[in-house]
């Protein structure tokens, strides 16, 4: 029986910086490369060419999800790899890929992305929060993408999804948030700016709101983005839906930015209550109590994050809530506890 095909979609433009190191990690492994170029002006199309790649020049319509799709029109392969430029996948994991497509009934599979962070290169591998997104799906079933930012796949039948996707470990390693880059590229004023035209769309989804407090953050701009995050949750509950986990990750992320600890807690138990199982809920659960001088209670919170681990297909999780960072705060808090005692 031979093994299914890979088409690698990508979109670009000028990213001549990341390419190559992208296409070099998967040039072994996938029978075709379609190249969706959004007006490219550097050596972004001639590194393209050197993998055999098939290239399409695409005029930009300000929405993500049509050019992917686009690039969707042209490939032949039996699966679909999706990536960035700013992505590569992590050597040593193609023989594993190629078993689980070739045995999966699966129509998606997630696959691990390590989002870096920080200010410049090289990385540091600690620095790094962990996601799984749909990142290989079959073609040829009616999988499209959708949202004009922050693009999804999806099968027209959203119900078919939830009983067709299984996790692959197979991590792609993502360099796009390193702050270097994100200046350089201007991605945040890219990203605002689409946001906000979608905002203004009646029966947007909450999922804008989000989006849009993830850019005023990562800007620093906390109380505005405090006011989307607020209204993301909001968006959720007025349509009968639990809001994200990613949500209450964020809000309380940015509280403890903000140093507003009292403001953070107790509410932060109403979302560990929807989220019993997301450890970096208890891991800043844990920060908050631990700056509140409740030491006690703030370890039980750093054991349960090592009792949790980090290992959930389901959470963005920061590498380290349920381990070395994890472990360290409760060297912290025994320290208190002790100190607190001799002086008793």
């Amino acid at each position: 029986m031979t093994a299914p095909t890979i088409s690698l979609c990508m979109i670009v433009k000028n990213e001549e910086q990341f390419i190559e190191q992208c296409l070099k990690s998967v040039n072994d492994f996938v029978q075709e490369i379609i190249i969706v170029d959004t007006g490219s002006t550097d050596e972004t199309i001639n590194i393209c060419e050197k993998y055999k790649a098939s290239i399409y020049s695409f005029k930009w319509t300000n929405n993500f999800a049509d050019a992917r799709n686009f690039g969707l029109s042209k490939a032949s392969g039996d699966w679909i790899l999706w990536l960035d430029a700013d992505e590569e996948l992590e050597a040593g994991n193609e023989q594993m890929i190629i078993e689980s497509i070739s045995k999966t009934n699966a129509a998606m599979l997630l696959m691990p992305i390590i989002n870096y962070y920080g200010e410049t290169f090289p990385v540091k591998k600690q620095q790094a929060y962990l996601y799984y997104q749909p990142r290989l799906f079959r073609n040829h079933i009616g999988v499209k993408f959708y949202n004009q930012i922050h693009e999804t796949p999806m099968l027209s039948n959203k119900n078919e999804v939830t009983e067709s996707i299984e996790s692959l470990k197979a991590p792609i390693h993502h360099y796009g948030y390193i702050e270097e880059i994100t200046k350089q590229k201007n991605k945040s004023q890219r990203n605002l700016q689409t946001l906000l035209i979608e905002y203004e769309q009646p029966n947007h989804s909450p999922w804008i709101e989000y989006h849009l407090a993830s850019e005023y953050y990562r800007k620093k701009e906390y109380n505005t983005a405090f006011l989307y995050i607020n209204e993301a949750i909001l968006g959720f509950l007025y349509q009968g839906l639990k809001p994200p986990a990613l949500l209450y990750r964020l809000k309380y992320g940015m509280l403890i930015e903000m140093n507003s600890f009292d403001g953070a807690w107790p509410a932060i138990e109403k979302a560990i209550l929807l989220y019993p199982d997301y450890v970096d809920l208890h891991f800043m659960k844990g920060l908050i109590l631990y700056q509140k001088e409740q030491y006690s209670d703030a370890l039980a919170s750093f054991e349960k994050c090592l009792e949790l681990g980090e290992g959930h297909t389901e959470y963005l999780i920061l590498r380290g809530s349920g381990s070395f960072k994890a472990t360290e705060y409760k060297h912290l808090c025994l320290k208190k506890i002790n100190s607190t005692k001799k002086n008793n």
